[in-house]
């Protein structure tokens, strides 16, 4: 055999023939056992379907697209899809199917294998948002041939169908075909979900938080973080359905509730981009906002219309014209940022292209389309609006938090500026003032030298010009000159309100000349409160009006014993000076008491008996 081939082929060595005869040997193993594992694609078959009442039985080609075929009626539909085996697996199986619903189940060759769903009850869950993948023991196959039924129930305007479905080995299958379909659609779906939730919060915060006040002082937000959260929210809970097999609603209006969304995204977004390219500012493009609620509208009123008479026309219908309106504004902001570019307005009209280009596409392929399986481009694109709409956001966050800090900063410059204004201000207004206080006290001295011992003196200087005067009235009319001064040398240093200091500079300074008197003093001052609303002027009038009735209990009264009382009674400051003199009138007080005790806001009350004098003062 050799040495015919040899005979037959080039010379050359041996070894690089048998080298090659090995290669295509292996290569040919490695192809027959690839072929073996490989999952079959189940495409042809019959179906029998059921709309409104009638039956009818065809040849079918996966995929089966349900709305496109029966105009969006609900029915029922059985596919019997026939395979060959040339042997029996002795190992475990599976099936995948990319779309199928909306409830089904499945069955092989006679034995039911999994439900989804009740099939005799329509528009409940909704099995066709995720890949399928069923178990196949390996008992259930046989050498020869082998029929796999799907029994589909179909709602209207639900995406109902069956798509080509794979059978194989359960590795080659599940982690070939079932693994990456349902990371993509279900998975995705959960992730989508989740930045959406997440772009939405951060947008919502930062409108909430971020507030700055207009000319006439009213709090303002910035409307570009609400749209921002408002599109990241409608798309969440959008892109949430295909994850939820069976809604939390009828189908109706959870039908109506998922348009909405799909549409309050889209018009959000456009509303993002309408802050964006500062359109509030003109007139003249204020009105891009009208057509964006007509948007909302219109697939609120379509949507309602198509589910409830089923007829799905209506929605695509409409979605058409949602198409044109987006692509009319996108149009206009593309225009706009040529006009200003920014990498803002680029990163954002980038993204508004893609996604316009993949909603046509998903128009085109999905409501016009016969082909089953499908997946929405959209919620893929979706991520780069996201992720343009988060760095924006977070771009004006951070542009405000600087400027923010810059108006601290320069705030904080100012208050600075204004406090050590302000503390000039106010030294300048201490030292006034303290000069002001100088030149009070000294008017006061003044004043009360004046009153007091300018008036002894001036009394002095009438009794000896007179002549009449004894040497004993003129020395005492010059001591009580001599002690009015010391009391309001004394007076200077007095706390305001504390009249137990006063008394103990009036004992002081008179008890001495009491002595020289010989009157007796009698002190019976206890501890005592201090006055609130005596101050120094205030001091200075009690001092005025005890000195001056001591004064009478010297000139006048005769008296051998001298009593001054000080206690509180309640709340109340009493003091009395009180003498065992000769007595005179009360009915006629001596008009400066009264005066100065009015002056003070105290009570004065006299009474006088020959033996008992009491001159009585009440502070309330």
């Amino acid at each position: 055999m050799l040495r015919t081939l040899r005979g037959r082929l080039p010379a050359m060595p041996i070894a690089p023939w048998l080298l090659l005869l090995v290669l295509a040997l292996w290569t040919g193993w490695a192809m027959g056992a690839g072929a073996a594992d490989r999952p079959l694609e189940l495409r042809r078959g019959t179906v029998t379907a059921e709309v409104d009442g009638a039956v009818r039985s065809e040849p079918v080609e996966l995929s089966y697209h349900w709305d496109r075929l029966h105009r969006g009626r609900p029915g029922l539909a059985s596919f019997d899809l026939p395979f060959v085996l040339p042997t029996a697996p002795d190992s475990p199986w599976g099936i995948f199917i990319p779309r199928t619903g909306n409830v089904f189940e499945v069955q092989l060759n006679g034995a039911l294998l999994q439900v989804y769903g009740d099939l005799s009850r329509g528009n409940g869950a909704d099995y066709a948002k995720a890949p399928i993948y069923v178990p196949v023991p390996g008992e259930l196959l046989r050498a020869g041939e082998n029929h796999l039924q799907i029994r589909i129930r179909a709602d209207s305007a639900r995406r109902a169908g069956l798509s080509r479905v794979f059978i194989g080995p359960a590795d080659a299958v599940r982690n070939g075909l079932f693994e990456p379909a349902y990371a993509w659609r279900f998975t995705a779906s959960v992730l989508l979900t989740a930045f959406s939730l997440i772009v939405g919060a951060i947008a919502l915060a930062l409108w909430l938080t971020q507030v700055d006040a207009t000319a006439t002082g009213q709090p303002r937000r910035d409307g570009i973080y609400l749209w921002a959260a408002l599109a990241e929210f409608c798309w969440a809970i959008r892109v949430a359905d295909g994850v939820i097999a069976e809604p939390p609603l009828p189908w109706v209006p959870w039908g109506v509730l998922m348009a909405t969304c799909y549409a309050g995204w889209a018009a959000s977004a456009m509303m993002f981009c309408y802050h964006l390219a500062d359109w509030g500012r003109t007139a003249h493009t204020r009105w891009l906002r009208w057509p964006l609620l007509a948007v909302v509208l219109g697939t609120v009123v379509s949507t309602a219309l198509a589910l409830q008479r089923e007829q799905p026309i209506w929605l695509t219908g409409w979605l058409a014209i949602e198409i044109v309106v987006i692509a009319v504004f996108v149009g206009a902001f593309v225009g706009s940022t040529a006009r200003r570019p920014s990498a803002e307005r680029l990163l954002v009209a980038a993204a508004a292209l893609l996604t316009l280009a993949f909603g046509v596409r998903d128009w085109l392929g999905i409501r016009l389309s016969d082909a089953y399986g499908e997946t929405t481009w959209v919620r893929y694109s979706s991520v780069f609006f996201g992720i343009a709409l988060l760095l924006i956001v977070l771009r004006r966050f951070r542009a405000a938090s600087v400027a923010a800090r810059g108006a601290v900063r320069t705030l904080a410059e100012r208050v600075a500026q204004r406090e050590r204004e302000l503390a000039s201000t106010y030294a300048e207004l201490e030292r006034a003032a303290r000069d002001q206080a100088r030149t009070h006290e000294r008017e006061r001295i003044l004043r009360d030298m004046h009153d007091g011992v300018g008036s002894h003196i001036s009394s002095a200087i009438r009794q000896l010009q007179s002549g009449q005067t004894s040497s004993e009235e003129l020395l005492r009319t010059l001591r009580d000159s001599m002690d009015q001064l010391k009391l309001s040398i004394d007076s200077i240093h007095l706390p305001p309100g504390d009249v137990g200091a006063l008394l103990a500079a009036f004992r002081y300074r008179l008890e001495p000349r009491l002595a020289t008197a010989e009157v007796a003093l009698d002190w019976a001052v206890d501890e005592v409160a201090p006055v609130a609303h005596l101050d120094a002027h205030g001091m200075r009038q009690l001092q005025f009006l005890l000195f001056e009735a001591i004064s009478n209990v010297l000139q006048h009264a005769q008296a051998r014993v001298l009593r001054l009382e000080a206690r509180m009674e309640g709340t109340a400051l009493a003091l009395r000076v009180i003498d065992d003199g000769r007595g005179f009138d009360a009915t006629r007080a001596p008009r400066s008491l009264a005066e100065r005790a009015g002056a003070i806001g105290a009570r004065l009350a006299l009474e006088s008996r020959p033996g008992r004098t009491v001159v009585q003062l009440v502070f309330d």
